[in-house]
């Protein structure tokens, strides 16, 4: 198995973020996104990393990663679009926007495009339910969802 070896820059980030915590393995999360964000996954390989750096086992650090779904272990597109499938977004149609999103991506829902662009999954809750329906693409909340702001929401994004 190669050696997953950090950047100088994600080094810099790293003793930055190990600062802010008094116990160390309360930075996994951090150290989780930070590769994440870099690499658009997080391979075994730096699940070995972030356990060296914190005192853990590779084991530990995939444990914790597998219960969030916000941490790949595959390659995913340079968007990952979220679709809430909780009650309030289902009852105001999330499941016929979700379709439309895919139809208009062309790939099903857990796949990626062809060109690593978009990849589209579904979520349990984006904790938002007075926007109902809504989605989450990276970083950014999307409510109060239509088939035509879909359209534009995707097509703005490069």
């Amino acid at each position: 198995m190669a050696k997953y070896k950090f950047t100088k820059n994600q080094e810099k980030e790293i003793s930055g973020i190990l600062e802010k915590y008094p116990v160390k393995t309360s930075a996994l999360l951090p150290l989780l996104t930070l590769v994440q964000r870099s690499d658009q996954l997080v391979s075994p390989e730096a699940m070995v990393a972030i356990g060296e750096k914190l005192d853990v086992s590779p084991a530990y650090v995939q444990s914790v990663m597998s219960f969030y779904t916000m941490y790949h272990t595959q390659k995913v597109g340079k968007y990952m679009i979220l679709f809430c499938i909780n009650i309030s977004c289902q009852l105001n149609g999330c499941d016929k926007l979700l379709e439309h999103t895919a139809r208009k991506l062309n790939i099903k829902v857990g796949e990626t495009t062809s060109d690593e662009k978009f990849t589209l999954h579904r979520e349990e809750c984006l904790a938002a339910c007075t926007e109902a329906p809504m989605m989450r693409v990276n970083d950014t909340y999307y409510g109060n969802l239509t088939e035509q702001r879909i359209d534009q929401i995707i097509d703005s994004l490069d």
